[in-house]
């Protein structure tokens, strides 16, 4: 007997790849050979530039691969190819599509395996051409055609259980499409594929449609399960595998990364460490964004690599802002030791997303991720209960490679002690980095302070936090306020200047 490796495959298993980039690692390395599959979806879900890739695929290769179609003409293919600047040439194509007396001749529909009676019409043409060209794949577009062949369920199914026992001895892998068109979704045909793959579309209430895939069954092999975001860009699908962060295992060392600011490396503990994530939250205004920008420039400045992913701000306007606050950001820019990455949440999915940062990890050997901000990523989710969970799985990657993270939260609301953030990812974050507006002396001014720190000693005090001429600024304890972060403190003392004021100049 064959051994079976750990992922349920015989070892040594030949294995018909499918082109595309990401759906081989869902599928453990592509197709089994040999065996029937099912692509299921809706119209316009992707399922036929799927089986051209595939196709391609193979001719790419040298085998020899069909592709019959009783819905598209040969001309429609022509077009899809065109679109991707495809070259189909080494796809064969036969057109066997359906017309009035093949949909009508109840002589026709009744269908066993090849050598017990004769084939319909359609069905005999398939399987001669199979006969000459003996392919290595093969692809058969659609099964709601057939179903209109075939007349009534019971033939139908006839005829596809029969294609699968004429292709089982042939070495032949075939995917069948479906385009889920019945009145009623048929199961039968999953019950005897090997493999079967759901392509969905999603429409959320704003923005682009979202794709997704999922991987139903596959007999015999370990898969990638869930839900897997693709996109259909010129050139074909692009799969994003789910990010399982199990599958990433690493030991990252536990560095320190300053953000040479002393007060505020200060209360850090020295600084934020390597593999660690750090929330920044607070009212809008309040300085998480330069903070952020800060530790990037200071690691750019040590020959450290940072990215900084903004869905809520343009690269120009904080080039602009970091300037005025001596933080030359567009010149780590220029330089290539920092990359500023403009989201756009209605045109993004979380998969896609999260494979950017995966690549900017692999790829380029960041070590700084920033994603600001939380909110703007929550807008990027279709069902916002999912952000907890598949942002525990990003910061558990990350924190694997050794990468520390920021990630930025705006509060709802500017002072008080009812504000709140749009969604609580304080329990997620290694460390908690608090910005809060309080009114003093008849003036609007900022505190700071750390309220959770894993693993690493910190200060436990409250400081008064200042981004004014053209630098920022971490005071003093603000030991004679009590109350700071309810925003309304009172004042218990004589207190030393605050940074804010003229006086501190």
């Amino acid at each position: 007997m064959p051994r079976v490796a750990t992922n349920g495959r015989p070892e040594n298993e030949p294995l018909a790849t499918t082109g595309i980039l990401g759906l081989d690692d869902v599928l453990n390395g592509g197709f089994s050979r040999g065996r029937l599959y099912l692509v299921e979806g809706v119209p316009g879900s992707g399922k036929t530039t799927l089986a051209i890739q595939f196709l391609m695929e193979g001719a790419k290769r040298g085998e020899k691969v069909l592709y019959i179609t009783l819905s598209e003409t040969n001309e429609e293919l022509q077009s899809v190819a065109r679109s991707h600047d495809w070259d189909i040439s080494g796809i064969t194509v036969r057109e066997l599509l359906p017309n009035e007396r093949a949909l009508e001749s109840d002589d026709q529909y009744t269908m066993f395996h090849p050598s017990e009676v004769e084939l319909a019409s359609t069905t005999k043409l398939i399987l001669e051409d199979v006969h000459k060209l003996n392919p290595t794949r093969v692809v058969f577009d659609s099964l709601s055609e057939l179903r209109l062949v075939a007349g009534n369920p019971l033939r139908y199914r006839r005829q596809i259980l029969a294609l699968k026992q004429f292709f089982a001895g042939r070495n032949c892998t075939v995917i069948v499409l479906d385009d889920m068109t019945a009145a009623d979704h048929d199961l039968h045909v999953q019950s005897i594929a090997h493999g079967v793959i759901l392509l969905q579309n999603l429409s959320p209430e704003y923005g682009a449609e979202r794709r997704r895939l999922r991987v139903v069954k596959y007999r015999g092999t370990s898969f990638r399960g869930g839900f897997h975001d693709y996109l259909i860009t010129k050139g074909g699908l692009r799969v994003f595998p789910r990010l399982v962060a199990a599958e990433h295992r690493g030991r990252g060392s536990c560095n320190k990364l300053a953000s040479e600011i002393r007060e505020l490396d200060d209360l850090l503990g020295g600084g934020i460490e390597e593999g660690t994530s750090t929330l920044i939250v607070g009212a809008a205004g309040t300085g998480k964004s330069t903070i952020a920008a800060q530790f990037c420039a200071a690691a750019a400045r040590r020959g450290d690599k940072s990215v900084l992913f903004m869905f809520d701000e343009s690269p120009n306007t904080l080039f602009t802002r970091c300037n005025g606050l001596g933080i030359d950001l567009e010149a780590h820019v220029t330089a290539g030791a920092i990359d500023v990455v403009q989201i756009d949440p209605a045109e993004l999915s979380p998969g896609e997303f999260a494979n950017m940062i995966r690549e900017a990890v692999e790829k380029t050997g960041v070590k700084i991720v920033v994603v600001d901000s939380l909110n703007g990523y929550l807008n990027a989710m279709p069902e916002e209960r999912f952000l907890a969970i598949q942002l525990h799985e990003l910061l558990m990657f990350l924190s694997q490679q050794g990468v520390a993270t920021i990630l930025i939260g705006a509060h709802h609301g500017l002072i008080g002690a009812q504000m709140q953030a749009p969604v609580d990812a304080s329990y997620l974050a290694d460390a908690v980095l608090l910005l809060r507006y309080f009114e003093s002396r008849g003036e609007v001014r900022q505190a700071i302070s750390v309220v959770k720190k894993r693993g690493g000693l910190h200060e436990r005090t409250i400081r008064e936090f200042a981004m004014r001429d053209g630098t920022i600024r971490v005071g003093e304890a603000l030991r004679e306020f009590r109350g700071v972060l309810t925003g309304v403190p009172v004042y218990e003392g004589p207190s030393a200047p605050l940074v804010g004021t003229e006086r501190t100049r």
